[in-house]
């Protein structure tokens, strides 16, 4: 990568996390299936909050959002552009990015910041509920090629294919400023409603393609993992099918790699596994490290964020990551 670029950026949604430990009755009583991510309002929300025992956990959250910030704790110059309301949702948001050594670009609104109630089961799936708020403001115009002209990779996440402009006027800029585009598909849900559009970027403005299986059956039909992974690797030079407690692969330039994953498959809540993933092979590419490291790196932190509630990966569990390279 070029030299005179060294940072990160991510574009998405400036969503605040609450996190909340249920059994899969409760979650039964929201009519809606475990594992997807459904948009709702705020008054949804605020029932289902009602409706629990438990407080929930708060922390900083949406998807792009966990990438940066666990590539800015790793130590990679980085950069987070989205939308937050002027209040105190909106404050613990950009504070929780400068914690994290992420410079926040966050245009302000006037309407609430978004959230999105994680409903965690006991077998550690959570299953979101997305209130977009203020983050859904974001204007195509807004996202120029000026704010990745420091930029080695700019990473997207797959919930902006919800809105089509906006997505077109991420990948345009992004490929302007000269910078590798990475996508996270985010959610088999995104991938059934975009599907359409999701085929016609892949290929034309991305290079680093990021699924899990699920979002990857839903996006090339195939179910078996080597036939979806070689589809996946026609679409984007580097492509990434995660598989859990398996571990991963990847794909790039007719070779493959599986990587073991972490640990013993045991996880407290699942919830950013595959954001904080991203963020050690994000971080691996931009210091040049070879695609097994970067795998090696994105399957040190998924582990260590499965190990606690939320998005966010303590101190002691970066001091582990940090001993690998």
């Amino acid at each position: 990568m070029d030299s005179s670029r060294n940072k990160i950026a991510a574009v998405g949604s400036a969503l605040v996390d609450l996190c909340l430990l249920e059994d899969d009755d409760f979650l039964a009583q929201t009519g809606t299936r475990k594992g997807g991510m459904t948009l709702v309002d705020n008054q949804f929300i605020q029932q289902i909050l009602k409706k629990s025992k438990q407080q929930p956990v708060i922390v900083p959250g949406g998807s792009a959002c966990n990438t940066i910030l666990g590539a800015g704790k790793l130590g990679a110059p980085s950069r987070f552009i989205g939308k937050r309301g002027n209040d105190e949702l909106g404050k613990l948001f950009e504070d929780g990015l400068r914690n994290h050594n992420v410079e926040p670009v966050l245009m302000q609104s006037q309407t609430p910041t978004g959230h999105v109630l994680s409903v965690i089961t006991p077998d550690a799936q959570r299953s979101m509920f997305s209130y977009l708020g203020a983050a859904a403001e974001t204007t195509p115009e807004e996202i120029t090629p000026d704010l990745f002209s420091d930029c080695a990779i700019v990473h997207l996440e797959g919930y902006l294919l919800f809105n089509e402009k906006l997505m077109m006027a991420a990948l345009e800029a992004a490929k302007t400023a000269g910078a590798y585009i990475s996508l996270d598909l985010a959610s088999f849900t995104v991938v059934e409603t975009a599907h359409q559009l999701l085929e016609k970027i892949t290929e034309e403005y991305v290079d680093i393609l990021i699924a899990n299986e699920d979002e990857a059956r839903a996006f090339t039909g195939h179910s078996d993992e080597e036939k979806a992974l070689l589809s996946l690797s026609k679409k984007s030079p580097i492509a990434v099918l995660k598989v859990g407690k398996r571990g991963s692969h990847i794909a790039s330039n007719g070779e493959t790699f599986t990587i073991k994953a972490m640990g013993d498959g045991t996880a407290i809540d699942t919830t950013g596994a595959g954001d904080l993933w991203a963020a050690g092979f994000l971080f691996g590419l931009l210091k040049g490290f070879p695609l097994k490291k970067c795998g090696e790196l994105g399957s040190a932190c998924g582990y260590e964020v499965c190990q606690v509630i939320g998005a966010s990966i303590p101190d002691s569990g970066y001091q582990r990551i940090r001993s690998l390279f």
